[in-house]
């Protein structure tokens, strides 16, 4: 086994199925953008893929998508159109040949990589003006009320079990140090409606939650459950849930 794959931080293969089923879809304009704002369509890496929504997003606007995952249950998870191949690689060592992607993509993993060799890595198989596109997003929106349980479950019930690079959600990859040419980007959100279990399900996915169960075996989930049923009103009630995107994008 490659060193790269033996040393990969996998917090999400054990619930694989169930962030493909919970987590959120992020908004067609993003890809229509990227595409706007890149000069070649031929090859995307979209690293980190984890079950491929981003590069099943991508595929609309780019000829060829190569997603990428460390992990060989998420990748096993992942499906995409005929233009999209998947495969297991880190995002420290992709496989992928000199100079010969138009855009990088990273949602929502950033995170959790050696920053100093995927940038190493991003500068061998970006194209001359190739683009890196990454993002991220922190805690949901919904109401005031069930945000206010929601940020407490957050930072004091599952708050110890995040791992240390969350931290860097928190602070909107801001204080990375990004080495190329910044490219400013317009807001995106990331939006849905959902009902109670849904909510639930996704909260779920949490790396925090499932540490947590990992930890005390019990679920933390129970701690809150009563109370965000009282201020949702029916079960079938859904709900406006929004995630504000967080970027960092530059040029080669």
């Amino acid at each position: 086994m490659p060193k790269s794959i033996k040393n990969f931080k996998d917090h999400f293969s054990n619930q694989s199925k169930g962030y493909s089923k919970f987590r959120p879809l992020y908004p067609s304009e993003l890809y229509q953008h990227l595409s706007d704002i890149c000069c070649g369509h031929k090859m995307v890496w979209d690293c980190a893929t984890g079950t491929g929504q981003a590069a099943r997003g991508l595929s609309e606007y780019f000829e060829h998508i190569v997603a990428t995952d460390g992990s060989e249950k998420q990748i096993a998870s992942a499906h995409g159109s005929d233009n999209v191949t998947f495969s297991v690689a880190t995002a420290e060592r992709s496989g992928l040949d000199t100079s010969s992607v138009d855009l990088i993509t990273v949602a929502q993993a950033l995170h959790w990589f050696d920053h100093d060799a995927f940038f190493k890595e991003v500068e061998r198989v970006l194209k001359p003006g190739g683009i890196l596109a990454v993002w991220t997003y922190n805690l949901l929106k919904i109401e005031d009320k069930i945000d206010l349980i929601l940020q407490e479950f957050n930072e004091n019930i599952v708050g110890e079990y995040w791992p240390p690079e969350r931290q860097l959600v928190r602070d909107e990859y801001k204080t990375i140090d990004f080495p190329f040419d910044v490219i400013a980007m317009p807001a995106f959100n990331m939006e849905t409606y959902w009902t109670l279990d849904d909510l639930l399900g996704y909260l779920g996915t949490w790396s925090s939650v499932v540490r947590y169960r990992q930890a005390k075996g019990q679920d933390p989930l129970e701690k809150i459950q009563a109370e965000l049923s009282t201020v949702w009103g029916g079960a079938s009630d859904e709900k406006r849930v929004k995630w504000p995107l967080s970027f960092r994008v530059g040029k080669l």
